[in-house]
């Protein structure tokens, strides 16, 4: 009798490594084929959705770009956190909290202001972002507190600070009662790089961004110290390394990049605060950062693939009429994928043949 058995490998898979994601994108297709000859819908026009449509037209590219670099900056920032095994999963609480800072700024600006208050508004997000999350940084550094738990509440607490904001002080007294801010005003819109798209300078310095990471992990005596101080404290002493001061750079960095990303969406594409500021860009670049193995060059790509997810679920759901979760559905299963698919990291199957059941199948042959 034969049959598949997982052993170890005496080291990790170099080809698994890069090959993983690559599988578990395949199984997120078949599976979502499945899926949709079980809604009832042709599994074509579904894929279509999804992996065609977004890409089709220069316009569309640029729709791409659009919800891309939000996704992207936050995973770098990220991609530092878990390098360092500091366990950040509060980004789309610090997205939030950078949107609001700098849409505090934004609001502060007249028609006679000066095209130089962009810088500022950028820069109100990345505090903004550091601010919110040096709460979970000071909490773990001081009373040991678990940074999964602190920074996942503390999402909820921003979304509560975004609402009492948009719904009181902040209202837009000219807006027929509903729970918005008033228009930014054309001197605070983050500068586009063409006509007839709205791709922003965001991609740029996102792209600076992630080049700015490559050096900096790679490239810098700081940038190891960074990593190992977060993954092996004992051995950072040893060396002269700071885990506490990983902690904090980890966590400033990945605050600063989540509200960076809040400060180019909401003086961006939105154009003033809202309930729906929260898109659940924090809780994807999760995903973004991992299925990019946690490298600056894996992360863009793997940024422009769930950007495609997420315009591919709105087509889905205008074309299709599928539900809007169906975007929830296809992110979920590709983390999903990609973690079964890493267990060939460690182990590899190997087909074995059950040599008892074969000496016992004889015998009663034999007999």
């Amino acid at each position: 009798m034969m049959r598949l058995k997982l052993e170890p490998r005496a080291q990790n898979s170099a080809f698994w490594s890069y090959g993983s994601p690559v599988l578990a994108l395949l199984l997120t297709v078949v599976i979502g084929v499945l899926l949709f000859m079980a809604l009832g819908k042709d599994p074509f026009r579904g894929l279509q959705m999804f992996f065609w449509e977004p890409i089709r037209s220069g316009y569309a590219w640029g729709e791409l770009m659009v919800k891309a670099t939000p996704l992207l900056i936050i995973a770098l920032g990220l991609a530092v956190c878990f390098r360092s095994n500091v366990w950040n999963i509060g980004a789309e609480g610090q997205f939030v909290i950078g949107a609001l800072a700098a849409g505090g700024v934004a609001l502060l600006a007249t028609k006679e202001t000066s095209r130089w208050i962009v810088v500022a508004i950028l820069m109100a997000g990345m505090f903004g972002g550091m601010a919110w999350a040096s709460i979970t940084a000071f909490l773990r550094d001081k009373f040991n507190a678990n940074e999964i738990l602190v920074s996942l509440m503390l999402v909820y607490v921003a979304d509560l600070l975004l609402g009492y904001m948009v719904y009181g002080p902040w209202k837009d007294p000219n807006g027929f009662n509903f729970p918005q801010s008033k228009t930014f005003e054309a001197v605070t819109s983050i500068p586009r790089l063409m006509q007839g798209s709205r791709m922003t300078i965001g991609l740029p310095i996102a792209m600076a961004v992630a080049a700015a990471l490559w050096i900096f992990l790679f490239r810098t005596r700081a940038g190891f110290a960074q990593q190992v101080g977060g993954l092996a404290p004992a051995a950072a002493r040893y060396a002269g390394f700071s885990s506490r001061r990983a902690l904090w750079v980890a966590m400033l960095c990945s605050g600063a990049a989540a509200g960076l990303a809040g400060a180019l969406e909401v003086a961006g594409p939105i154009g003033q605060l809202t309930p729906y500021v929260p898109a659940g860009y924090g809780f994807a670049a999760i995903i973004v950062a991992f299925v990019g193995r946690l490298h600056p060059v894996g992360m863009v790509f793997s940024a422009v693939l769930m950007s495609m997810f997420y315009i591919g679920g709105e087509l889905a759901q205008s074309r299709l009429g599928l539900p809007k979760s169906i975007t929830g559905v296809f992110q979920g299963l590709l983390l999903f994928s990609l973690l079964a698919c890493d267990t060939l990291l460690a182990y590899k199957l190997v087909i074995k043949s059950d040599a008892k059941s074969a000496v016992k199948s004889n015998l009663g042959g034999a007999a």
